[in-house]
């Protein structure tokens, strides 16, 4: 642990940039996450909704610190960061395929091997809320193998599930809010994702050829922070305009 922190003594800069990009991804994420998890419980009487996600969150948390648990494994891993980076693109690019945008936004319970066996014994709304926790396990692994893949700072790796912990409670809402004000901005956050996919992809360099120029520039402070100011600036940069000039135009 003691390396990890001098890790980001020695680069405090470049620790910021990273933990500022494991925000983008966990919230990105939350954000799907949270669509699928509304989407189920679409079919409760009202007064069961919030119940049901609210039993939601606490196993987001339970499966989020198992994940953790196992993040000083998966670290060990050199394989997991072009994996990872692979997943992220996967993520970029199924969002500007034509007429399949939103397709994991919505669950069929109905469909479910799982809800249907245990909807008999359990009934609607737990059957739902067993459904969810399954939901959360999966979402857990996801968040928790992009983060992992991401940075092997054990330091890190924790603020960045604890931030996706947050991130499902407050900041995937935040978004939901945002980019249904301003749509453009979900164009900017898969970039942006994509953006981070092929950085980590590009870590085969840094494995196979550690002390190649190319590979030096990528584990520099240098290149997380602009990385990081990339990321910002297809935010804010559209935002702004928009703002000044409507253009990308904006919902009134």
């Amino acid at each position: 642990m003691n390396v990890h922190v001098q890790e980001i003594l020695d680069n405090p800069l470049a620790a910021l940039a990273v933990v500022g990009n494991l925000v983008i991804i966990e919230s990105l994420l939350s954000v799907d996450n949270a669509a699928v998890l509304a989407t189920m419980v679409g079919d409760l009487p009202r007064e069961q909704r919030q119940k049901a996600l609210r039993y939601g969150i606490i196993g987001a948390y339970i499966f989020r610190g198992i994940c953790l648990v196992l993040a000083a494994y998966l670290v060990q891993l050199w394989f997991l960061k072009p994996l990872g980076g692979l997943y992220l693109l996967y993520l970029s690019a199924k969002q500007f395929i034509p007429n399949r945008q939103h397709e994991d936004e919505t669950i069929d319970k109905q469909r479910s091997w799982f809800y249907r066996h245990t909807i008999g014994f359990l009934g609607k709304f737990w059957a739902t809320v067993a459904l969810i926790e399954l939901m959360d396990l999966a979402f857990s692994i996801d968040n928790v193998f992009a983060v992992v893949a991401y940075t092997d700072n054990l330091i890190l790796i924790c603020a960045g599930v604890f931030i996706g912990i947050l991130a499902m409670r407050l900041v995937a809402q935040a978004f939901v809010v945002l980019m249904g004000k301003y749509p453009f901005l979900e164009t900017a956050a898969f970039i942006v994702i994509g953006l981070l996919g092929i950085k980590l992809i590009l870590s085969l360099a840094e494995h196979f050829y550690p002390t190649h120029p190319f590979s030096l520039f990528l584990q520099s402070e240098a290149a997380e922070v602009g990385l990081t100011v990339i990321t910002v600036a297809l935010f804010v940069v559209p935002w702004a305009t928009s703002k000044l000039f409507n253009w990308p135009r904006r919902m009134s």
